[in-house]
Parts: structure tokens; C-alpha cells; sequence
């Protein structure tokens, strides 16, 4: 697309979320402190259909993001090709996450299909960024359940950052770096052993 039909584009489906807009949603999340400069409250699902009608779209993707809005950065995270995206261009939009919300969509949405996932992963849950961290467990969680196993290596760092973030003050943080432990866990029954051993050294309970 030209930049012309991208802004075209863009400006229609910018109509198409003040159709959409949910204000008690939208209201709901900036009561619990989801703050977006602009934020139409509309559903995932209904962003995750209008992103099926779209297709993938790698420069409309990175027009997307550019704006301030809630929905349209979701919708990025959605319509970018997960295969043409350069590592350079998710650190940047890593860079600029402000929520965990969006940590979260891009892990779930893109960053689990990327050639790179477990890269950012382990470059990530070693960041002081809590967003880079939540997002990283998040990343993690989808590769263990897609049963994606670490080598040595791999599972001595994972579970050596996830101890240290399982006492950190953020609940987000702690949260994903267990939910990355549960799924694991699951891989198999060495894994489940691993997991189990190192949390009990901190005196951790692995919860199923």
C-alpha cells in the first residue's frame, strides 16, 4: 500500500472503533489504572474479527502502533507478520509499552510466533522494565505450552531469573514468572522435578 491508502486506511478503521466503543469498559480499565490517551473500550474479540478481515499487513502494522490508541496497538500486535518482523522493531515497540495489558497482547498476539521468541524471552526477564518482564514470562508460558523444550543452559537461566522475580513487588511480575513455571512444569516429569526443587529452595509452592 501507498502511504496514501495507509492513512486511508487508517482513518477508517479509526471510525470503525468509535462505532465500537464500549465507554463502561473503557471506563472500568482507567478505574483500575489502565491508562491510554485514547482508549474506545472495545472488546479483544471484536478487534481480533476486524484483524481477520484485514489480513496481515506488515507496514499498516507498524502505522498502527505509531498512534496513540489503545485499539489500534492491539490491532498491530494482531495484523503484523509475525515472520517479517524484525527483532529491531519489537524492541522498539517493547520500548515503548506502558501497560501490562499491551505487554500481555503482544507476548499472546505476535512475540510467540516470531523466529526469535525465546531470545526476547531470556533477553527480557532479565530487564529491570516490569513490562519487559511480564512480557517475557508471558512469551515463555506460550513456548512451554506449545512444548517447546529448553536445553541445559536454557532451563538453569529461566528458572534462576524466575526465582528472583518470584519476590518481586510487582504483583504482574510475579504472576507471570509462576504461570511460566506451571507450564514448565508440564512438559514432563524432569521438568516438574526441576521446577519443584528450585521453588522449595525458596520456599515456593508450585501451584497447579
Amino acid at each position: 500500500m501507498t502511504n496514501e491508502e495507509i492513512q486511508q486506511k487508517l482513518k477508517e478503521i479509526k471510525q470503525r472503533f468509535r462505532l465500537s466503543m464500549n465507554g463502561p469498559t473503557a471506563q472500568s480499565m482507567r478505574d483500575k489504572g489502565v491508562e491510554y490517551r485514547v482508549n474506545w473500550g472495545v472488546p479483544f474479540i471484536d478487534l481480533k474479527r476486524m484483524s481477520k478481515e484485514i489480513g496481515q499487513d506488515y507496514d499498516l502494522a507498524i502505522a498502527l502502533w505509531k498512534e496513540e490508541i489503545r485499539e489500534c496497538k492491539i490491532l498491530a500486535t494482531l495484523v503484523m507478520p509475525a515472520d517479517k518482523m524484525p527483532i529491531e522493531v519489537a524492541e522498539i515497540w517493547m520500548e515503548q509499552t506502558h501497560s501490562q495489558e499491551m505487554a500481555e497482547m503482544q507476548a499472546f498476539n505476535l512475540y510467540q510466533y516470531v523466529p526469535y521468541a525465546a531470545e526476547l524471552a531470556y533477553q527480557w526477564m532479565a530487564n529491570d522494565g516490569e513490562y519487559y518482564q511480564i512480557c517475557a514470562y508471558n512469551i515463555m508460558s506460550r513456548l512451554f505450552m506449545k512444548g517447546q523444550e529448553p536445553n541445559e543452559r536454557g532451563i538453569h537461566e529461566f528458572l534462576d531469573q524466575a526465582m528472583t522475580s518470584m519476590k518481586a513487588d510487582s504483583q504482574g511480575i510475579s504472576h507471570s514468572a509462576m504461570n511460566a513455571i506451571r507450564h514448565f512444569s508440564n512438559l514432563g516429569l524432569m521438568y516438574e522435578r526441576v521446577a519443584k526443587s528450585a521453588l522449595q529452595k525458596e520456599g515456593i509452592e508450585l501451584l497447579q
